[in-house]
C-alpha cells in the first residue's frame, strides 16, 4: 500500500499522473485483473505454453 500527497504547487493532473506510475510500479494493477476471475492451474499453464510459443514465433521471423 502507498499514499500519494499532492506536493506544494502541483497540479491535479501531474498528481493524477504520479498516482498511476505508482500503481503500475507497484504492480496493483495488473495483481486486480489477475484476481478479478480465477484461473485452474491448467489454464495458466496452458496460457504461459501459448505465451512460449508465441514469443518462439515471433522470433523465428524477425530473423528472416
Amino acid at each position: 500500500m502507498f499514499i500519494v500527497k499532492k506536493k506544494k504547487g502541483e497540479s491535479e493532473d501531474k498528481l493524477i499522473s504520479r498516482f498511476k506510475k505508482k500503481t503500475l510500479d507497484e504492480g496493483i494493477i495488473l495483481e486486480v485483473r489477475d484476481r478479478e476471475r480465477y484461473k485452474k492451474p491448467s489454464e495458466r499453464k496452458k496460457e504461459t505454453k501459448y505465451r512460449v510459443a508465441h514469443m518462439i514465433e515471433l522470433e523465428k521471423k524477425r530473423k528472416y
